[in-house]
C-alpha cells in the first residue's frame, strides 16, 4: 500500500519509487545492497549501477550475476558523469575520498547500507543501535542474547552477524540489535533507533575520518534522530570523558526539547557511583555492592552480581550494564535480564579463555587491535599475573598509556612482528628504578608464544592482546586468534601427550 506522499505505508521511510540507484563498493554490504536492489528493477528502481572498485575473482563473478539480472557493473571507475537519485555507499569507502565525493556530487542523496536497511524496515520492528570504539561487539551480542533468552525474536546484525539489509529483507526478526561503526554512521541521515548505545570514544580510524573530531561527530550521529522515535532511550558510558560531555549536554537540555530519555552508566569516578547520587540525574546504571543496577523512570532494577558474569573484567561489567539498560528500556523483566546476563558466554577473540596448561591460563584477545582495547585487557587480570604478547602491524598511536599500564599490571611483555622495534623502544625508555617488568622480543607470534610458555609459571596468564592490526602476518584478527588457540592445543599435547585433555587444557578460569 502506497501512502499519498509517495512512501510505502508501514515502513520507516521507503519511497515507492527509488529511481536511478548507484551502489558504491562491493564488500559484504555492497553485495547485499546490490542483490536487494536488483530484485526491485522494473518496479521501484529504474536502473541499477554498481561501482565495483578493483577487479578480483569474487567481484567479477558477482558482477556477472548482477549484469544478468539487469544491473550495470563498472570496475575501477572513479568519476561519475551520469546522475542518480540514490547512492548506497559501502562503509569501507571514506566520505573524504575522491571516489565518495564524485558519487556524492552525482547523486541526489548518498546513504550507508544501514541507513537504507532501516528505511526499508517495517515500522513495527524495534532497532537497538550500539556503537563505541571498543566493546560494541560484546555488547551487541549480549543484548541480542538477553532478548532471545526472554523469548523475543532478535537478530544481531551490522558488523556482527548478518548484513542489516539481508536480515531486513528476510523479515525474520522483530528486534534488530545492530553493531554500527563510525564508517556506517557517517552516511546516515534519518536513522532513528529505539535505543542508541554510545559506549566510549577514543582515537581510532583516523586515516578514514581524517581527524578525531570527524570520528567523534560520526559516532554521535547514532543520537541524531532519537527524538523522532517515540519512547527512545540513549544509553551512555559516563565513565568515558568524551561521552560524559554528551551526558552533561543532554542534562542541560530540557526533556521536552531533547525529545528522548537517557541512562548514564557510572560516573567520572567509575562504575560504582550513580549519576543520580552524583548530580541528580533522572536515570542511572551502576554497581551497588557488586550488583548490577539500572534505575529507570523511578524504578530500580536490581539484577545479577558482577561475579556471576561469565565475561570477566571491569570493561565487561560496563558492557553488561549497557546491555541491561537497553533491555530495561524495552521492557524486559529483571528476572529475564539477570538470567540472560548469567548465561552469556565470552565471544571468540575477546579475552576468550583458550585453556589451562600446567597451571598457566591462556587467553585470546586478538580483537584488541588498538592500544585502548589492550588497556582494557590489562585490567581483567590480577596485577603482576599476566605475560602479554604485543605486536603486529603498528597503527602508530601513542604507546605511553600502554607502557604505564604494563608496568603497573603485568609480569612481562613480549613484543613481536612489524611493531616490535617501536614497542621495545617505548618499553625500554625511561624505566623507573623500581620497575620489575620483563621485556622480551620475538620475530613472529610463534616465537612470542614459545617464549611466553618458557617464562610463565603456574598461576600466571599468557595473554594475546596485541594492540596492533594483524596484517603483517595474518589475513585478519580472527586468523591470528585461531592460530594462537592452535598453539595452546599443541603446547598442551607436548606437556602431557598421554594425559587427559580436559586436565591439560581446561576452559575458563
Amino acid at each position: 500500500m502506497v501512502a499519498r506522499d509517495g512512501f510505502i505505508a508501514g515502513f520507516n521511510h521507503a519511497p515507492a519509487h527509488l529511481g536511478r540507484v548507484l551502489i558504491l563498493g562491493l564488500g559484504k554490504s555492497g553485495k547485499a545492497a546490490s542483490s536487494y536492489c536488483a530484485d526491485l528493477l522494473g518496479s521501484r528502481i529504474d536502473s541499477l549501477t554498481i561501482a565495483a572498485g578493483a577487479r578480483n575473482d569474487s567481484a567479477c563473478a558477482f558482477g556477472r550475476d548482477m549484469e544478468q539480472r539487469g544491473a550495470r557493473v563498472l570496475f575501477e571507475y572513479e568519476h561519475f558523469e551520469e546522475t542518480y537519485d540514490l547512492c548506497i555507499a559501502s562503509p569501507g569507502i571514506s566520505q573524504f575520498s575522491d571516489f565518495y565525493k564524485s558519487a556524492q556530487a552525482a547523486s541526489t542523496e548518498i546513504v550507508s547500507e544501514i541507513e537504507f536497511a532501516w528505511r526499508e524496515c517495517p515500522t513495527e520492528c524495534t532497532w537497538i543501535a550500539i556503537t563505541g570504539t571498543n566493546g560494541k561487539t560484546t555488547t551487541t551480542a549480549l543484548t541480542a542474547h538477553l532478548l532471545r533468552s526472554a523469548g523475543l525474536s532478535a537478530a544481531p546484525v551490522g558488523n556482527i552477524g548478518d548484513v542489516c539489509l539481508e536480515a531486513v529483507a528476510q523479515r525474520t526478526a522483530q528486534y534488530y540489535v545492530v553493531e554500527v561503526s563510525s564508517y556506517q554512521l557517517a552516511s546516515t541521515k534519518l536513522f532513528a533507533p529505539k535505543v542508541a548505545v554510545l559506549l566510549n570514544i577514543t582515537p581510532d580510524h583516523l586515516s578514514w575520518h581524517r581527524s578525531h573530531e570527524a570520528y567523534v561527530e560520526a559516532k554521535h550521529k547514532v543520537l541524531a534522530n532519537l527524538s523522532k522515535t517515540e519512547g527512545a532511550v540513549a544509553v551512555l558510558d559516563a565513565t568515558d570523558e568524551t561521552v560524559r560531555a554528551t551526558v552533561r549536554a543532554l542534562k542541560a537540555t530540557p526533556e521536552a526539547e531533547r525529545g528522548f530519555d537517557y541512562i548514564p552508566i557510572g560516573t567520572a569516578f567509575g562504575l560504582r557511583e550513580s549519576m543520580i547520587a552524583r548530580c541528580g540525574s533522572k536515570n542511572a546504571a551502576y554497581l551497588s555492592d557488586d550488583v548490577l543496577v539500572v534505575a529507570f523512570n523511578g524504578v530500580e532494577h536490581v539484577l545479577c552480581r558482577a561475579e556471576d558474569l561469565q565475561i570477566k573484567g571491569p570493561h565487561n561489567v560496563s558492557n553488561a550494564l549497557a546491555a541491561a539498560s537497553s533491555a530495561v528500556a524495552i521492557g524486559l523483566s529483571d528476572e529475564a535480564i539477570s538470567e540472560g546476563l548469567r548465561t552469556f558466554a565470552p565471544l571468540e577473540h575477546r579475552i576468550e579463555p583458550a585453556g589451562v596448561v600446567d597451571g598457566v591460563s591462556f587467553y585470546n584477545d586478538s580483537k584488541a587491535t588498538n592500544v585502548d582495547a589492550t588497556l582494557v585487557a590489562f585490567n581483567a587480570f590480577a596485577p603482576g599475573s599476566s605475560i602479554v604478547l604485543l605486536g603486529g602491524r603498528d597503527k602508530g598511536t601513542d604507546l605511553t598509556p600502554l607502557v604505564e599500564a604494563a608496568r603497573a599490571n603485568s609480569a612481562a611483555v613480549i613484543c613481536f612482528g612489524e611493531a616490535r622495534e617501536r614497542f621495545v623502544e617505548a618499553f625500554r625508555s625511561d624505566v623507573p628504578s623500581d620497575c620489575t617488568l620483563d621485556i622480551l622480543e620475538a620475530d613472529h607470534l610463534r616465537d612470542a608464544f614459545d617464549k611466553a610458555c618458557e617464562l610463565a609459571k603456574p598461576g600466571q596468564v599468557v595473554l594475546l592482546s596485541p594492540a596492533c592490526a594483524s596484517f603483517d602476518e595474518f589475513s585478519c584478527f580472527e586468523e591470528r586468534g585461531d592460530v594462537f588457540k592452535r598453539f595452546v592445543k599443541e603446547h598442551a599435547a607436548r606437556i602431557a601427550p598421554n594425559g587427559d585433555i580436559e586436565a591439560r587444557q581446561g576452559g575458563a578460569v
